[in-house]
C-alpha cells in the first residue's frame, strides 16, 4: 500500500491505496465523492474530468499516487458558500444538461476552457469540451450556457470590487 496526501475540494486528505488505484476510485471509493463519474474507463468521454493543479485531467487516466501532494477540485468543491460557480449556474440557465451523467465532467473542462479563455467564440466552447461527450444532448445548450458562464464572470471580474 501507497500512502498518499492531497488536497481535495480545499481539505487535506490522506489514505492508503494500491499502487494501481485510479484517482476517480479513490474519489469515488475512498473518498465518496460520487459526483465525479466513470463512464467508459478509456479516458474517451470526460466524465471523470477533475481539476488537478487548476488544469482538467481526466482521472480514470491517473494513478491516485501521481496526484499526491496535489490539488484536487470536483464538482462537489465548485459551490461556494451555498452559491454555485457561474459554470453551474450557466448549465442550470441554459438548461444545459439532459440527463447529467456528463456534466460534472463538462463543467469542469469548462471551468478550465474559460480560465484560459474567458471570452471564448462558440468555436473555441466547442473545441474546449471536445474531450467531454454528451450522449443525450446536441451541444448546444452545453455551448449556451458555456457563453453565460463567461458573461457572468466577465460581469464578475469587472465589478469594482473585484478591480481591488
Amino acid at each position: 500500500m501507497a500512502q498518499i496526501s492531497l488536497t481535495v475540494n480545499g481539505k487535506v486528505r490522506k489514505g492508503s491505496v494500491e499502487p494501481r488505484t485510479l484517482l476517480v476510485h479513490f474519489l469515488r471509493e475512498e473518498l465518496l465523492l460520487t459526483g465525479t463519474h466513470v463512464g467508459c474507463d478509456t479516458s474517451q468521454c470526460g466524465a471523470c474530468t477533475v481539476l488537478i493543479d487548476g488544469r482538467s485531467a481526466k482521472s480514470c487516466t491517473i494513478l491516485a499516487v501521481q496526484a499526491d501532494g496535489s490539488n484536487v477540485t470536483t464538482i462537489e468543491g465548485l459551490a461556494q458558500n451555498g452559491d454555485l460557480h457561474p459554470v453551474q449556474q450557466g448549465f442550470w440557465d441554459e438548461h444545459g444538461l439532459q440527463c447529467g451523467y456528463c456534466t460534472p465532467g463538462m463543467i469542469l473542462s469548462a471551468v478550465n476552457l474559460l480560465k484560459d479563455t474567458p471570452n471564448p467564440t462558440e468555436q473555441q466552447i466547442r473545441a474546449g469540451i471536445a474531450g467531454n461527450f454528451c450522449r443525450c444532448t446536441g451541444y448546444q445548450h452545453i455551448v449556451n450556457a458555456i457563453q453565460n458562464a463567461a458573461a457572468r464572470l466577465g460581469a464578475r471580474n469587472s465589478a469594482p470590487d473585484a478591480r481591488r
